[in-house]
């Protein structure tokens, strides 16, 4: 329902002294009582049960016949808007943009004008304030700034600076990151409220009186940089027991009539004041928080604030009548963050993380970490394309608006993409048709952005069109829409430095323009023949190829069929001048690693296994039946591809289980290439699919995980940093998410292990690595989603999925630069697309088009990385982040701190103007302040000071700095 206009001046009236929003709107508190702040808030997953649409419910929605039972974000919204209207100390808290932005579009003007007054008032208030609230354990960190910064700049657009959240709020995601601490930080937030700990963990704290600390997120930035305070809500995030009165609730009303003979406010009083009182003690001031909500609670909002009304009026009345000394009023995550501020004590410091996470014992959260793993791999692939699209409309500006095509529109990719990162979207918790839709938002968001599309708006294509040929296509969509081709498109490598492989039907042979690549191969595998080539592009820009067919056994080219044969030699070997794999000829599995630069030889075993699930196993629960997983095979058919270009062993260890394991020239890492699935259906609750890795090496249970794809952190086996763990489960309480990398070092030699999507890892013996690649379950873990994990496939018999691990080996000290160097080019990896068309008329030597392109005129130092270039709010949004900790160098000075200078860097655009802004784009660097905390281990901290000149910046390790740019364009004569 539309608010009537009369009602907006009768809310200018109501609150006349609050006007201005932040701490300044704050309510008053006692401060010779115990202030019980209540939050009236809701949450709204996007997506879980059902799908965002279902859960907004739009018109289409509506005319579903099942409708009436599923909750309705825009009915919430509307129900809150009218309920706060009717008493103006009534506050409500809301979080997730992607349901707020689209309801904010349908509102007429009038409501928006009432919106936007309960905003500055203080009365509507926006905590976290990112498109969702995303899940922290499978979760690149760009990914997660991507997400905060729509939701953000949408709030600083629509509500200025009465909309900046103050508070991140992190109320349901299944465990916590450090880097995620570190993000929030950067990004402005003064302190950040978690919902769900590991049980053990709360007891301890409960106990410690540390519910409450400051959260160091980073080692490498200077304190207070990724300091933030934490809180930790006393009930996940619901009400108390007993204090519920949502219609999804079944606590009765507060009656307070003494006639009734339902009357229960006494009890009810009585009930509150020893909550209040039990909570208080767990918390060191005199202040607490009560979450008053719950999933999609508020849609008759009325309901809820009519008894919290009550309860606040005859609580305080305790007060006068019986000498009470609790004070209850409503409240805001910020406003009780500010009263904790200015009590003005010493915190403790916690320097790890949160996970993982069991809420109770042999209930260990840690399936998630590789639930949906082609979802996984979707949305990491979705990363890398929008990146690719944000750059080429970054880079083209102008030019792309020009002729007949114009520049298309990347937003619905970065929407879809934000979506993904939703706590049950690529943290794969959701329910089968919600997973599916995700995948259609991601494949949608493609279309406009894709290189394509039928129509003149696609982004990268017009990009590429004006600075080099007509329509492209993405390789992906190549067999479909080039079954049988006899000559292959123009194809484009944009941003890479790698040999490529790609499907294709016949022998060709590769021609760059004029030239002829050397060294061609095409190789017929298991899976469909694969044209091997070695391709390049220079950085933030691309190559284009032409690929012709050629007669199957032509000798200029030297090109011809390699059928793969069964290995008949007594050894076993790939090899290059920098890495030699052996494997075992009587099993077929790999049994030792050199590095032939630093000779180091180290004795290896890699195979697959399976746990046998337990009842209690399901998309969010790993628990498997026994601690011992079963191998897959002890052996594995092999066969051994050798040619100019490229060394593979094929191993075949089931019907459902193979893998390749490559080699190319120059290479210092081991591909191995895996494909699982789908996993057959026998007798039990499932199978959870690992790839395990064992080595002599001497880890004394300790191993290492990266947080979000960026600093590392070590875990050790049974053993938590801050609690004495109490080990319910040795094996899934030992997994930890891998989002991009794991290894193992005794000291002086590491194995490593970088992954191409999130999954779940951990090392359970000395010198044992393992990652979860694939599960299937004919369980329900009993966590919420109501449905097993069985995936179906294109033929409904199991999805069958196809992965990549890549292995390396080196001494610890060398380990760290070319590890994370390559980690990242792994999630970044080089996108080729394919044009409209045949190749050869794109060599004709009086073509003058351009065969290379690149959007910098130098290089990067290769410390620094552009992790981000698009357009933003009519300016170029432009984030450069340090790659390496401080001491992650230990063998040269990659871990120091790094100049930059920005004059003259892009090739299509001169910047003209510089404002530094916060991580999110949405505040202004030197006008952003946060609350100060005084950590009880070094109190005299102090933020460092951060330098801006037009020409130059200095990057401190791990440090992200983002810039709202004026350009000029240089276009003339570039593309």
């Amino acid at each position: 329902p539309q608010i009537p206009s009369f009602l907006l001046l009768l809310l200018l009236l109501v609150v006349p002294e609050a006007r201005a929003s932040g701490y300044k709107t704050c309510p008053k508190v006692k401060p010779d009582m115990l202030n019980v702040h209540l939050v009236a808030h809701t949450h709204n997953d996007v997506g879980w049960l059902k799908t965002v649409d279902q859960y907004f419910c739009d018109a289409a929605t509506l005319k579903a016949p099942t409708w009436k039972t599923s909750p309705c974000v825009v009915n919430i919204l509307d129900s809150v808007v009218q309920a706060l209207l009717g008493e103006p100390t009534r506050r409500f808290v809301y979080v997730e943009m992607a349901f707020f932005s689209r309801w904010w579009r349908q509102q007429r003007e009038t409501t928006r004008e009432v919106v936007k007054e309960l905003v500055k008032q203080g009365r509507l208030e926006f905590a976290n304030g990112g498109w969702v609230m995303n899940d922290e354990a499978t979760t690149h960190y760009g990914a997660i700034v991507d997400q905060m910064t729509l939701g953000l700049c949408f709030l600083e657009d629509t509500f200025g600076k009465d909309g900046l959240p103050h508070v991140a709020w992190h109320i349901d995601p299944f465990g916590h990151s450090r880097e995620q601490a570190s993000l929030f930080a950067q990004m402005g937030f003064d302190g950040i409220f978690l919902g769900r700990i590991d049980y053990q963990d709360k007891y301890t704290r409960e106990v410690a009186q540390e519910m409450e600390q400051v959260w160091r997120g980073s080692t490498s930035l200077q304190p207070p940089t990724a300091d933030l305070f934490t809180s930790v809500l006393p009930n996940n995030y619901d009400p108390p027991s007993g204090l519920c009165w949502d219609i999804r609730c079944h606590d009765p009303p507060v009656v307070e009539d003494l006639g009734s003979p339902n009357y229960n406010a006494d009890s009810v009083v009585a009930h509150f004041l020893n909550v209040a009182a039990d909570q208080a003690g767990h918390y060191r001031t005199n202040h607490i928080i009560m979450t008053m909500g719950s999933d999609f609670h508020y849609e008759q909002a009325q309901n809820w604030f009519e008894n919290l009304d009550k309860l606040i009026r005859l609580v305080n009345a305790q007060q006068q009548t019986k000498g009470s000394r609790i004070h209850v009023l409503y409240s805001t995550p910020a406003c009780y963050l500010w009263e904790l501020n200015k009590a003005n004590l010493s915190w403790s410091v916690k320097q790890d993380d949160f996970f993982p996470y069991a809420d109770r014992p042999h209930n260990f959260w840690t399936g998630y970490f590789s639930s949906r793993p082609a979802l996984k791999r979707y949305e990491r692939i979705s990363y890398n394309f929008l990146q690719v699209c944000n750059q080429l409309e970054a880079l083209t500006g102008p030019v792309a608006n020009a002729g007949p095509y114009g520049l298309g529109d990347s937003a619905p990719l970065r929407e879809a993409m934000a979506v993904l990162q939703h706590h049950d979207a690529v943290s794969g918790t959701s329910r089968q048709h919600v997973a599916d839709d995700y995948a259609r938002q991601l494949a949608a968001g493609w279309g406009p952005c894709e290189v394509c599309g039928a129509g003149p708006g696609d982004v990268a294509s017009s990009a590429v069109r004006n600075m080099s040929h007509p329509r492209l296509c993405p390789i992906i969509n190549l067999s479909s829409k080039y079954p049988h081709l006899k000559s292959f498109p123009i194809m484009t490598v944009f941003h890479g430095l790698d040999p490529f492989l790609l499907p294709t039907l016949a022998s060709v042979f590769l021609l760059p323009w004029h030239q002829v690549v050397d060294h061609l191969v095409l190789s017929s595998r298991e899976h469909p023949p694969e044209l091997l080539f070695t391709g390049s592009a220079p950085a933030l820009g691309f190559s284009i190829y032409s690929v012709t067919q050629v007669h199957k056994q032509n000798p200029q080219t030297g090109s011809s069929w390699l059928n793969p044969q069964k290995s008949q030699s007594s050894v076993l070997v790939i090899e290059n001048e920098h890495t030699r794999a052996v494997f075992d000829t009587h099993t077929g599995l790999l049994k030792e690693l050199e590095n032939r630069d630093k000779k180091l030889v180290l004795p290896i075993r890699q195979a697959f296994f399976w746990y046998n699930a337990s009842k209690g196993s399901g998309a969010y629960i790993f628990a498997p039946e026994k601690l011992d997983a079963l191998p897959v095979s002890l052996s594995s058919e092999t066969h051994l591809v050798k040619t100019a270009l490229v060394q593979e062993v094929h191993q075949k260890f089931s019907a459902w289980c193979s893998q390749v394991v490559r080699l190319y020239p120059g290479q210092r890492h081991l591909e191995l290439e895996w494909t699982v699935g789908p996993i057959p259906p026998e007798i039990g609750f499932g199978k959870e699919v690992i790839s395990r890795f064992d080595t002599t090496l001497e880890t004394h249970g300790r191993f290492y995980t990266d947080s979000n794809g960026r600093e590392i952190l070590e875990r050790r086996r049974d053993y938590r940093p801050t609690w004495n763990l109490n080990q319910t489960e040795p094996v899934a309480g030992n997994y930890y998410p891998v989002n991009s990398r794991i290894y193992i070092t005794d000291g002086n030699i590491q194995l490593t292990v970088l992954t191409d999507r999130s999954q779940g890892g951990s090392s359970l013996s000395d010198g044992s690595l393992e990652l979860m690649v694939h599960r299937r379950l004919w369980s329900v873990d009993g966590c919420g989603v109501g449905e097993q994990l069985l995936e179906p496939g294109k033929d409904l018999k199991g999805l069958q999925v196809r992965g990549r691990h890549l292995v390396l080996l080196d001494t610890t000290q060398a380990a760290a630069v070319g590890h994370r160097l390559l980690a990242e080019k792994e999630v970044l990896a080089p996108q080729v697309v394919f044009a409209h068309g045949g190749g050869a008329p794109w060599t004709h030597p009086g073509n003058r088009r351009r065969t290379q392109f690149s959007g910098l005129r130098r290089e990067l130092p290769l410390a620094v990385r552009l992790l981000t270039a698009r357009w933003g709010r009519r300016t170029l949004l432009l984030r450069l982040e340090h790659q390496f900790a401080v001491g992650e160098d230990s063998e040269g000075n990659m871990s120091s701190p790094c100049d930059l200078g920005l004059e003259n860097l892009f090739s299509t655009f001169t910047i003209t103007h510089l404002k530094e802004t916060t991580l999110a784009a949405n505040q202004p660097w030197d006008r952003a302040s946060r609350l100060q905390w005084t950590p009880n281990t070094d109190p005299d901290l102090h933020t460092p000071a951060s330098s801006l000149d037009s020409a130059a910046i200095t990057l401190q390790p791990m440090e992200i700095r983002t810039f709202l740019a004026s350009v000029r364009w240089n276009l003339r004569g570039v593309v």
